[in-house]
């Protein structure tokens, strides 16, 4: 939806965007072909040496930042800056993170159990699956992955492990599709369960609700903020925040639903099929 975006930040010679999840540089490339400034960040330090390559060529216009947008505030007062003109969020996992069996986030390839988008944190998708007690399985997938047979799978979970560890992306897999009744499923039986340990390993609502409430504070007035989510967790966070903010007049919602990719982007980006749009503009400074 990157044309919608456009028409949204409007980036042009003088106006500084910050990109809070910068990735491989597609939005950032399109932003700064436009004139602006942009200042990237991303907690995937392999997503952001490949947008470092990519957007070379745009020299010292462009700023990109090993953080997490969680921490935006902090980041833009080390570069000294106080306010930027815009922001856009593209939630979600990267094309680089489920293409690529090693960083353990897509439930189709061999790979090792661990779904951290910054591969120097700590905790990865293994240690919850082997460490968390049943209840808190429950609970994580029926939260974050809104899925019905959360206490059934996390009884089998508690099962395998009790013999051994659960190691890789398709042992989970497996085990998950056997707590499915048999037949055709819309989508793939894993599908809720990876997204649960995925947004848990990165404490992504948390950090979203963190970011976006910091990203509307350092916006000038008339700054608007854009967001990119993939699910509806995310969706209701972003309504019900820019909701709260236009009740108190810091907000103008520009759009009253979320906006979704046309049909002919869905053909060629079948990974799009789920993204909703939404944009705000600030009318004053919102206070902390």
């Amino acid at each position: 939806m990157l044309g919608e975006v456009l028409s949204f930040l409007r980036p042009k010679e003088g106006k500084l965007i910050l990109d809070a999840t910068v990735g491989t540089g597609g939005h950032a490339e399109a932003i700064l072909a436009r004139g602006a400034c942009l200042i990237g960040l991303d907690r995937d330090p392999e997503a952001l040496e490949l947008a470092r390559r990519r957007l070379s060529r745009f020299g010292e216009r462009t700023r990109l930042v090993h953080a997490n947008f969680r921490n935006l505030r902090e980041v833009l007062s080390h570069l000294g800056v106080k306010q930027v003109d815009g922001v856009l969020f593209d939630l979600g996992v990267s094309s680089l993170q489920l293409d690529r069996p090693a960083r353990g986030f897509s439930f189709r390839e061999e790979g090792p159990l661990d779904m951290r988008m910054d591969p120097t944190q700590p905790l990865s998708a293994a240690d919850l699956v082997n460490r968390l007690p049943g209840g808190e399985l429950v609970r994580l997938l029926r939260e974050y992955g809104e899925e019905r047979h959360a206490r059934r799978i996390a009884r089998a979970i508690v099962r395998a492990r009790e013999k051994a560890p659960i190691r890789s992306t398709t042992e989970l897999a497996r085990l998950v599709a056997r707590c499915y009744p048999p037949g055709r499923h819309r989508i793939h039986p894993a599908t809720r369960t990876f997204q649960a340990l995925r947004i848990a390993v990165n404490d992504e609502l948390s950090a979203l609700e963190e970011g976006l409430a910091q990203a509307i504070e350092v916006l000038l007035p008339g700054g608007v903020v854009c967001v990119l989510s993939f699910h509806s967790l995310e969706d209701r966070i972003v309504k019900n925040m820019f909701r709260g903010k236009a009740a108190q007049g810091a907000l103008e919602i520009l759009t009253k639903k979320p906006l979704r990719p046309h049909p002919e982007e869905v053909r060629k980006n079948p990974k799009a099929r789920s993204a909703k749009l939404r944009a705000a503009r600030v009318l004053e400074v919102a206070q902390a």
